[in-house]
């Protein structure tokens, strides 16, 4: 596991919620598809992540 791909998968979670809220009070769909594209993206690498821990344990 990488602590510091971790870190980036939430930050780029956060990022994407931020846009998609000022998409919403800015009413500007295309902020708000690009921080749910952005949070998605977080979502999978933190997924990515997780297999890659999965791997290891079954490793060892």
């Amino acid at each position: 596991m990488s602590l510091e791909d971790r870190a980036k998968a939430v930050a780029k979670n956060v990022e994407g919620k931020i846009q998609e809220v000022v998409g919403n009070v800015t009413g500007d769909p295309e902020d708000k598809a690009k921080g749910q594209a952005k949070q998605a993206e977080g979502e999978v690498r933190h997924g990515v992540e997780n297999v890659k821990d999965d791997v290891k344990d079954a490793l060892k």
